[in-house]
């Protein structure tokens, strides 16, 4: 392959990997309307923010699947640990608008 075919290829790829950025940013947001919608649900109900027990379970099935698709499942589990802590803190965050709470 000479240079010209290389920049080709890089150009291809590159624009591939463009557009799962995209699809991963879209998905996120969506991800995070749903948890939006739950930290809601947990603060008018006055349960807690963060459920270990979910997070744990969620944990477990991620890397799972991580390991399925050929992914690190402790890459995995550092990426889902980074959005559940923030996700946890939208949480507390409602609950402090919500009475009583």
């Amino acid at each position: 392959m000479d240079e010209a075919q290389a920049r080709a290829e890089l150009q291809r790829l590159r624009g591939s990997i463009d557009n799962m950025d995209s699809a991963l940013i879209h998905l996120l947001a969506e991800r995070f309307k749903v948890t939006q919608r739950v930290g809601e649900l947990k603060a008018g109900a006055g349960l807690p923010a963060a459920d270990t027990g979910r997070e744990a379970q969620q944990i477990a099935r991620l890397r799972a699947l991580a390991a399925e698709a050929d992914l690190d499942p402790e890459f995995a589990e550092k990426f889902i640990t980074f959005i559940v802590r923030e996700v946890v803190r939208h949480h507390e965050q409602i609950a402090k608008g919500h009475p009583g709470q």
